[in-house]
Order: structure tokens, then sequence, then C-alpha cells
């Protein structure tokens, strides 16, 4: 269910930024702490790699993405008795993973991004709802591991 809210969610933010955001100025909010900006970015996470050559970002972002995500699914899937905050960080992150691997397969290797938020020049890059689901699951898997390896420690 946390899949498929992530990718419903992320895909209909990403048709409101296309259709409200692309051919707008940026919109700022709370003092400009968050802004909500239209950017297309073809590299990963904070442009990385937007400047190789095509060819080397759709085998990278879009096949070797593509397999990791449904091998990562398939990995949980079939995993019996995996703990609850396992599944649910991989649920995150595969959703948000899927969200941006639609993107890419449809918007010419693409992402798009629209969401931007800090304090004067210290600002994030710009991201998407399947950025933030991506990091709510890392974030999960990284308590988890810190709290099984504390609780390991103290037997």
């Amino acid at each position: 269910m946390i899949l498929f809210s992530c990718v419903g969610c992320d895909r209909i933010s990403k048709a409101a930024a296309q259709k409200y955001l692309a051919s707008s100025q940026s919109i700022s909010f709370i003092g400009s702490i968050v802004r909500f900006q239209y950017a297309e970015n073809s590299g990963g996470f904070l442009s990385f790699g937007s400047s190789s050559s095509p060819e080397i970002r759709f085998w990278l972002l879009i096949v070797l993405t593509g397999i990791v995500v449904a091998g990562t699914l398939v990995f949980v899937l079939l995993k019996p008795g995996a703990h609850p905050a396992f599944v649910t960080a991989i649920s995150f992150i595969v959703g948000g993973g899927v969200g941006n691997l639609i993107d890419r397969m449809f918007n010419d290797g693409r992402v798009i991004d629209f969401m931007n938020m800090g304090i004067g020049s210290l600002r994030t890059g710009v991201f998407n709802v399947a950025d933030i689901a991506i990091m709510i699951g890392t974030g999960i898997l990284v308590l988890k591991v810190c709290r099984d390896s504390r609780q390991a420690r103290t037997f």
C-alpha cells in the first residue's frame, strides 16, 4: 500500500508541477524557506551524471535503476518473516524509485523536480515527492540498523 501511495502521490504532484509551475517563476512560502520551482533533472541525485552522455544515463539511470528496483521488490516479497520496519522502509524506497523511473521512461530520461527548501543561500537541491519517499525509507533503514546494533551490543 505504501509503495502504490508513493507512486500515486509522486505522479499527481509532478503532473501539477508541470501544469502550474513549468511556465512560471518560483513560488515561495514561509519567508522563502519553501520554494516551488519547476526543473527537469537529466541526472541522478543532485543532478549527478547529468553531463554524461545520453547512452550512459540511459544504462545507469533507467536500465540499472529498473533492475535494482525490481530486484529489491522481489527480494522483499520473497523474504519470509521480514521485520515490518524493513518492509516499510523498502516500500518507501521502491515507491520513490518507481516514481522517478516512470518519469525517466516517459520524459526523455529526465525527472521532474519542483521543491526546494532552505534559508538564504543555504538551500537544498530541487527535489520531488519520490525523492522524499526514498529519503524516508532510507531514514527508517538507518534507524532500524542503529537500533539493532545497539541492542546487539547490550547482550
